[in-house]
């Protein structure tokens, strides 16, 4: 989805640098890449499974970027994030920002990314390397239940 000054985008597909569409009074354009480090718990992953409510999670996106656009002054927003399996070293995220100044571009993306990890209906759940199909596992502190699904896990 997109508008004027936002492109939202929840998505199974790689994620790809879109073009910097900066507006007259650009002077700054900030890009964040999140990427799937290699471990979670102090244990080996393969990667992590996104999982989303995909109607809530592109309401908050739109939310989260009014407010930073209000907040910073923003001239473009680009919000794009990954779901189903995404391998390490693969990104499941991606923020641009475009402002008048790189201060409040800085300012922006760290606002925006804690904003998502808040508000956002993404779960997360990693695919450990050492799990035996078949047995139950999972991270302390995840939000998506253990499954026994050797498929899943």
């Amino acid at each position: 989805m997109a508008n004027l000054d936002f492109e939202l985008l929840v998505t199974e597909a790689p994620l790809e640098t879109p073009p910097v569409r900066p507006g007259t009074g650009t002077g700054a354009a900030a890009d964040f890449w999140g990427i799937v480090r290699g471990t979670e718990a102090e244990r080996e992953i393969e990667g992590i499974d996104y999982e989303v409510h995909r109607e809530m999670a592109e309401h908050q996106f739109r939310r989260i970027a009014k407010r930073a656009r209000d907040k910073f002054a923003l001239a473009d927003i680009v919000i794009h994030h990954r779901i189903g399996f995404v391998a390490v070293g693969e990104a499941s995220l991606f923020v641009r920002v475009c402002s008048r100044h790189r201060d409040e571009a800085f300012r922006a993306i760290r606002w925006i990314v804690d904003e998502l990890k808040k508000k956002v209906p993404i779960w997360k759940r990693p695919r450990f390397k050492d799990v035996v199909a078949g047995v139950v596992d999972a991270a302390p502190g995840s939000t998506i239940p253990a499954t026994t699904n050797p498929a899943t896990v």
